[in-house]
């Protein structure tokens, strides 16, 4: 639960592993901090009393961030510590978390608060589930919830049981791939504007990718994107057209 500097103004925190449908999912933090000084918080991992601390030395936590609607388990235990902190997410996450108080819905276009220094895409992919993916422009670093799973061969023998090693690469969560679940793959099937959105990310040629799930990318990032993505534009070995 140690911070770890991306680059200048922007952190990332191993969170636990938690159980998803019976699978073991490592989970990751994003901090940044904004240029008034109040720290972005994209999808708070648990909130230990040492990440408290190390947290409260930063700054003050100003905008906690849900990408989409699987990552807000520990949005209210934040939220508690930093009453004032404003609460985002897109609508499919204020419809899950009702018992919590939102800004606006997120979508394409990033609020005043942080525009000009964060980019978003709303990512309308699958009809399971929609995601917000962020590009902190500073340090050119691209932020991805479930639409990139990259666990490496260390997680998948720390905390996956054997039977399902074999079908986490076959499904292509690994490394290299880092391709989305195929759950969500199998049900995009407005591929024209998956790829839109893509090619939107794309286009801010990141340098870095973190993920919340398996190994994120220091440097190279547009390449791995390319790649994650390749189910989309086309030349992924489950692509499939409009």
């Amino acid at each position: 639960m140690t911070l770890q500097p991306i680059d200048r103004d922007i952190w990332l925190v191993e969170g636990p592993v938690v159980s998803f449908y019976g699978l073991p999912y490592t989970t990751r933090a994003v901090i940044v901090r904004l240029p008034d000084g109040g720290l972005w918080v994209w999808s708070p991992v648990d909130l230990t009393q040492d990440l408290r601390l190390a947290v409260g030395a930063l700054g003050t936590v100003t905008h906690l961030v849900s990408p989409n609607r699987l990552h807000h388990l520990w949005l209210a235990d934040w939220a508690r510590v930093w009453p004032d902190a404003t609460l985002w997410g897109p609508a499919s996450t204020q419809r899950k978390r009702a018992d919590l108080t939102f800004a606006p819905a997120l979508e394409d276009t990033a609020p005043t608060a942080w525009a000009g220094v964060i980019d978003q895409v709303w990512l309308r992919a699958s009809v399971l589930m929609d995601e917000v993916v962020f590009f902190h422009r500073p340090s050119g670093t691209a932020i991805l919830g479930d639409y990139s799973e990259n666990f490496p061969e260390s997680t998948l023998h720390a905390h996956w049981p054997a039977w399902a090693r074999p079908i986490a690469r076959l499904l292509r969560i690994t490394e290299p791939y880092g391709y989305a679940p195929a759950e969500l793959r199998w049900t995009t099937f407005r591929r024209s504007r998956a790829r839109a959105s893509v090619r939107r990310m794309l286009a801010w040629n990141p340098e870095r990718v973190v993920m919340a799930h398996g190994t994120w990318q220091s440097c190279d990032g547009r390449r791995y994107l390319e790649s994650a993505f390749a189910w989309v534009l086309g030349s992924g070995g489950d692509a499939r057209g409009d």
